[in-house]
């Protein structure tokens, strides 16, 4: 009878400060930080002012994570359609990965935060690449938490890029079509280190994955906010674990 009262003392959920389950946390929390812009215009700022608050709200997102176990966090950064924007304000973009890392880049390294990067990221402009690379060599010994950037990103460029490679696979002979599955092509996606996402978060209002992880995303819950980037604070990101550990997660099939 006491090893089986231990058993069940051990596997009793441990809550968090929180009030969450550590038990019951996402694995791989996605979020599309959106709302930068109208965040400034609604102070009356330019747009660049409204970036620079979000980069600064990142910084605080990434702490808060690691905090309450979050294992693995992806973070929609830039994605393909957005060299649509105006280009003083891509050129603005393309910096600030520079002065983020400039300032954040020992704290990651003393939380044991291993950054990664999904995306294009070779069309990304020099200086951009530059300090890519050198975040990548200061984090890839790290064992803590992985926090992906979405930079030069898109789902439906992953896929056929995805389904480029293997078709070449088979073209060489090192493959045939009755050999692709879902976990064959998930190998080839960019996130192949990674869990597929269970909890994607978007702020600002809008209700839409706006071509983010639409291969991964397939069985995640989603979470919208009408909280624009900036204000996002762990009170609400708290609130979206809160609401994630109240679902019922089937997967299609019935519990």
């Amino acid at each position: 009878m006491v090893p089986k009262l231990l058993a069940r003392f051990r596997k009793k959920p441990r809550e968090l400060a929180s009030g969450l389950l550590a038990e019951n946390l996402p694995a791989h929390l996605a979020i599309i930080m959106d709302g930068n812009g109208r965040w400034a215009n609604r102070r009356g700022l330019p747009r660049f002012a409204g970036h620079h608050a979000g980069m600064k709200r990142l910084r605080q997102v990434i702490r808060d994570c690691d905090e309450l176990g979050i294992r693995c966090l992806t973070l929609y950064a830039f994605s393909t359609e957005n060299w649509k924007r105006p280009a003083d304000e891509v050129e603005y973009l393309m910096r600030l990965p520079a002065e983020f890392f400039a300032t954040e880049i020992d704290e990651l390294v003393d939380r044991g935060v291993r950054v990664r990067f999904i995306g294009d990221t070779a069309k990304l402009p020099p200086h951009t690449q530059e300090i890519v690379a050198k975040t990548l060599e200061r984090t890839r010994n790290s064992q803590g938490m992985i926090v992906n950037f979405a930079l030069n990103y898109g789902g439906r460029a992953e896929i056929i890029a995805a389904a480029k490679s293997f078709a070449l696979e088979v073209a060489a002979g090192r493959a045939s079509a009755e050999d692709l599955s879902e976990e064959r092509f998930s190998e080839l996606l960019s996130t192949c280190h990674l869990p597929d996402p269970d909890l994607v978060i978007r702020t600002s209002g809008e209700l839409r994955m706006s071509n983010f992880l639409i291969w991964q995303a397939a069985y995640a819950e989603l979470w919208f906010t009408d909280v624009l980037w900036p204000d996002f604070t762990r009170d609400v990101l708290i609130q979206a674990l809160r609401d994630f550990q109240g679902r019922k997660r089937r997967f299609g099939g019935l519990k």
